[in-house]
């Protein structure tokens, strides 16, 4: 009796759960929908997964061959600062960065696919939270870069460019005549600029341009030559790329002399004041630049140039000479030009280099050049009464030069530069041969500088040089305000 009533017992739970399972189906069942149409759509969403992941390969590819490019031209240790300096932990790699791309794709795909036997997607305010990748110890977070140029979004553009500061030189402030940091791509600078020079000595110099000694040899015995110099100029530079750059430069000079003599055979005592002053266009310029490599804190910035000057502004040949015993038809003079020229009367190239080396906190600079100055022949000096006396070619002498100085930023707006500059001349010559008293002479200027950025457009550049040599102008100042457009 005790079996059959535990068997009824127990065939009357089956029945029970089987009608709970068929009560449950039966309601189940009609809010299934068709289950071709969730797989369909299952289907599709993972295949737009699987491109959005293959053009994230495709950008990752690209960004580790920028990435080897940058690696090879500005070195490790410039890269792993750039990355983030100020954090701790290893620099991220770009199998990192794949990983933390494809975790992220794979964690939107999780949140984004439809459940299997759900018609629809649940409500914005019931679907669960996306998953989001996050990065490990070393990695950027958002918003830092992984490197010089960020990592590509699932378009596979770029986001970012590359620090434009460890491609150009740093700025210094400019004391020498040839600036080490090239103009901006596609940008123009037009400069103003004033340079004062002042020379007392026994040969006429022109200051800013070249030196020529003394030619023209007269009943005089010269003691000293007083010459002060005013040049304003305009400058115009233009960035035809990142590393080149063109620059013209017109000059208008004012100058002014006074000789200090005694004639020779005769029986005065006292000393004779000879004045002459002359001012138009100068001899006009023109530079051509080119940043040769991109340096870093081991290997300076190199900027190599070329130079052209003309012969636009008045040479010593044209001013009137007065005469001489050697002038035609005249015997008496003092042999001293009655005006002052404004230009060499001799063309010229010049090459030279320009170096950079930047070294936390200051700024390593200096140049080489060499100055050729182009003979002329059939050169006649012009005398009283219009008359000429002929003096066959004239070749000046070349010119070597080299300047060393050292650049310090004070703040971001204010820069401080001292350094040094030699050039050595070598004589002139007359119809071959060297000129009576022309000799190879040595020219050594300490130069200060003191720049400041009033902004992105505006910058007031000053500097000062002190001549070291009696060959040398005693006093330079130069007063520059590039304008950036």
């Amino acid at each position: 009796m005790k079996k059959r009533s535990m068997q009824g017992i127990r065939n009357a739970g089956c029945s029970t759960l089987l009608l709970l399972g068929g009560l449950a189906q039966a309601q189940t069942l009609p809010d299934a929908g068709p289950p071709a149409a969730g797989l369909e759509s299952l289907q599709k969403e993972m295949a737009d997964q699987a491109a959005q992941l293959e053009a994230m390969k495709r950008a990752l590819a690209e960004q580790e061959a920028t990435i080897r490019e940058l690696r090879s031209v500005i070195g490790t240790d410039v890269l792993a600062r750039k990355r983030g300096g100020q954090r701790a932990g290893p620099a991220i790699t770009p199998s990192d960065a794949a990983t933390a791309a494809a975790t992220a794709a794979a964690g939107a795909s999780a949140s984004q696919a439809v459940p299997v036997g759900t018609g629809a997607p649940q409500p914005a305010d019931q679907q669960p939270p996306q998953m989001v990748a996050q990065p490990q110890e070393g990695q950027p977070q958002q918003g830092e870069s992984a490197d010089p140029q960020t990592v590509a979004g699932s378009t596979g553009e770029p986001v970012g460019k590359p620090p434009e500061r460890e491609t150009r030189p740093p700025e210094i402030a400019p004391i020498f005549d040839q600036p080490g940091v090239l103009t901006g791509a596609g940008k123009l600078i037009v400069e103003p600029g004033f340079q004062y020079g002042y020379s007392s000595n026994n040969r006429v110099a022109l200051v800013g341009f070249t030196v020529i000694p003394a030619i023209l040899i007269g009943l005089l015995d010269v003691r000293e030559v007083k010459t002060s110099t005013y040049i304003e100029s305009i400058a115009l530079r233009y960035g035809v790329t990142k590393r080149l750059e063109i620059e013209a430069r017109v000059p208008y000079v004012q100058v002014s002399g006074s000789t200090v003599s005694r004639e020779i055979f005769q029986p005065s005592t006292t000393n004779n004041v000879f004045n002459a002053s002359g001012k138009g266009l100068g001899d006009v310029e023109a530079t051509v630049r080119y940043q040769l490599n991109y340096g870093n804190e081991r290997l300076p910035f190199f900027v190599g140039w070329l130079r052209y000057k003309s012969n636009t502004g008045k040479d010593p040949f044209e001013v009137v000479t007065d005469c001489v015993t050697r002038c035609i038809g005249n015997i008496t003079g003092t042999g001293q030009p009655l005006g002052l020229p404004t230009g060499t009367g001799f063309q010229a190239i010049q090459p030279g280099m320009t170096w950079l080396l930047p070294t936390d906190p200051a700024v390593f600079f200096g140049t080489f050049s060499y100055l050729h100055n182009f003979a002329r022949n059939n050169v006649s000096r012009t005398v009283l009464n219009g008359e000429k006396e002929f003096l066959g070619k004239i070749a000046p002498g070349d010119i070597f030069g080299f300047s060393f100085g050292m650049g310090l930023s004070l703040n971001e707006h204010s820069s401080f530069s001292i350094g040094y500059d030699q050039s050595i001349i070598w004589p002139t010559k007359q119809n071959g041969q060297t000129v009576p008293g022309s000799v190879r002479l040595t020219q050594g200027t300490l130069l200060v500088g003191y720049s400041y950025r009033f902004n992105n457009r505006y910058t007031l550049n000053l500097s000062v040089g002190a001549g070291l040599t009696r060959d040398t102008p005693d006093l330079q100042v130069n007063v520059r305000l590039p304008i950036t457009f």
